[in-house]
């Protein structure tokens, strides 16, 4: 099982619609995928789920089938993380619901950080929580990969997130704010990175099976912009020139020196267009972009659309796959 975050702490970059149609794109060539929303706004369950299931899943009271629900016992410190519900949107793609109520498990994950320091249990198994739930969940469906969706800050429960994940990509506009979040994030996965493996060499419980904390960057994901007569493609140029530079800097932490331009970035994943006028037909349709049908209103231009999307996603899912090192299926 392989464990892929999309991080970035700007929002607004795409990325749980990333998320999304990476998650449907890994089913569409063959793979058992579960798809993680551990971001408290719960955005990526709103994408793959009506309003109508969201209320049954998330009833006054307890929310036994979110994410929530499975780390509930540790919340209340009465027992240990159960293997979270998951819900079946097609049949290579499952969902570990998320959770508004998430956020309360914020102040629990500051608490049980230093104290890993101290060789308490309680705390490493708080710390753990995300990686062995979602551990459970992905043996009971026998996934082979699990995306996870953080929220956009650098807070508690999206260090514990990624510190579960062996791979990250990260998503970027280029603008002047995901610029400056490279240079936040990327001191900030090699402080985690550092601290955790010093930390999780003091588990007490050699039984306790714990996160590895590679968080391994694999590339950078560009979504182009909409041009507007108000911001001309000079200033979209501008940015984008600055990002391979700063990705190396910040996140690998390496000298940048002569760094390639985007087209020849290694670092570079995709740039994908934005397809303004494909989304809102899925949204309505609850279903991703290059799945649109002429019945959901993709005709014309739109049908050709529609067919690019499906291959910019293709190519784009290939890549994350090769490199995270997942065997593609190979087509029938």
């Amino acid at each position: 099982m392989k464990t892929i975050a999309f991080f970035n702490n700007k929002g607004g970059v795409g990325k749980t619609s990333l998320v999304y149609h990476v998650a449907w794109m890994f089913g569409e060539m063959g793979m058992k995928v579960l798809a993680a929303d551990l971001d408290p706004q719960a955005n990526l369950s709103s994408m793959f789920l009506e309003e109508d299931r969201l209320e049954e899943l998330w009833p006054d009271g307890d929310h036994p089938n979110s994410i929530l629900g499975a780390i509930k016992p540790i919340l209340r410190g009465m027992g240990d993380v159960e293997c979270p519900h998951v819900e079946e949107v097609a049949d290579n793609v499952g969902l570990v619901v998320g959770d508004l109520g998430l956020s309360t498990f914020e102040d629990r994950l500051s608490e049980s950080w230093p104290k890993c320091h101290n060789r308490d249990e309680a705390a490493f198994r708080t710390m753990s929580a995300f990686h062995r739930g979602l551990r459970l969940a992905a043996e009971r469906q026998h996934a082979e990969v699990v995306l996870i969706d953080v929220g956009p800050n650098l807070g508690a429960i999206n260090r514990s997130a990624i510190i579960a994940s062996e791979h990250v990509v990260i998503p970027l506009a280029p603008d002047l704010f995901s610029v400056q979040g490279l240079r936040n994030l990327g001191p900030a996965l090699r402080e985690w990175r550092k601290s955790w493996q010093e930390m999780s060499a003091k588990n007490p419980n050699p039984m306790l099976p714990l996160p590895r904390g590679r968080m391994q960057p694999v590339g950078y994901v560009t979504l182009q912009p909409v041009m507007r007569l108000d911001r001309p493609v000079k200033a979209y140029g501008r940015w984008m020139s600055r990002i391979p530079a700063t990705y190396r800097e910040a996140v690998l932490d390496e000298d940048p020196g002569q760094t390639a331009a985007f087209d020849n970035d290694p670092h570079a994943i995709a740039s994908l267009k934005h397809r303004q006028s494909l989304m809102p037909m899925a949204m309505e349709a609850r279903k991703p972009m290059f799945f649109l049908k002429p019945a959901d209103g993709a005709v014309g231009a739109h049908a050709n659309a529609v067919n690019d999307c499906y291959w910019d996603f293709r190519r784009l899912a290939t890549k994350i796959a090769e490199r995270c090192g997942i065997p593609v299926p190979t087509p029938v």
